[in-house]
């Protein structure tokens, strides 16, 4: 009796195995664009700038404080020198120079004559020593005073009011409105004549006083009403 070959169960394998061919690779997800960073925080420094005329136009005519003043601030030539900064400066009037000129000049001739005459009249050859040394010194405050005019100069500010003076020494003050308390306006007979004031301003601090000297009579006027007003209003708070 010969056996015939079994017929393959569907649980027993071919001899041959087939592998199912591994499905591709997803293609990668294409990425997000990077967000853009946020720009630097830039911090308050709490320094607000200033404009040139930062009180308002308003509360006084420009053309009164530069009428009959000069045109230009003077400065050292020397470039480590105070800068001016932005903003608006006005001068003194020109007549001061004049004034300062007359006034000194007087001294400087009295001082000649009284020289003279001691030495020449009474003797006193020792004078000669002492009235040299005064006439020296007003001589060079002849010379520098129209120089030393130019260099005055004040500027008013949203927050204060700044003065300027000096050429060898220079000297720069802020005086805030809130802290001026009298503001005096004073002037001489020689003064008068040339239609010039001296206008100080007194705070609380003493050394923080500013005088300015040589204004005319109309911008010592107004300049006083303005920095009046705009002290009140910085000292109720409006």
């Amino acid at each position: 009796m010969t056996n015939s070959p079994e017929a393959p169960t569907p649980d027993s394998s071919p001899t041959g195995t087939e592998r199912v061919p591994a499905s591709p690779p997803a293609p990668p997800a294409p990425s997000a664009p990077p967000a853009p960073s946020a720009p630097p925080v830039q911090r308050e420094t709490g320094v607000v700038p200033l404009a040139a005329d930062d009180v308002r136009q308003d509360d006084y005519d420009p053309a009164v404080f530069t009428a009959g003043s000069f045109d230009r601030v003077v400065e050292p030539r020397s470039e480590n020198r105070l800068p001016l900064g932005d903003g608006t400066w006005y001068q003194l009037a020109t007549g001061y120079v004049r004034v300062q000129l007359i006034t000194t000049g007087f001294f400087f001739l009295l001082v000649l004559a009284a020289g003279l005459v001691a030495v020449f009249v009474f003797d006193f050859r020792w004078l000669m020593i002492p009235a040299g040394i005064v006439l020296v010194i007003l001589a060079a405050v002849l010379a520098v005073t129209p120089r030393q005019a130019r260099s005055y100069g004040y500027q008013l500010r949203r927050d204060d009011l700044v003065f300027r003076r000096g050429i060898l020494w220079q000297r720069i003050v802020a005086v805030p409105y809130g802290r001026m308390q009298l503001v005096d306006i004073t002037h001489g007979p020689l003064d008068r004549g040339f239609g010039i004031a001296q206008l100080k301003i007194v705070t609380a601090a003493a050394v923080t006083g500013v005088t300015l000297p040589g204004l005319t009579q109309e911008a010592a006027e107004q300049l006083r009403d303005t920095l009046i007003d705009v002290a009140e209003t910085r000292r109720t708070g409006l």
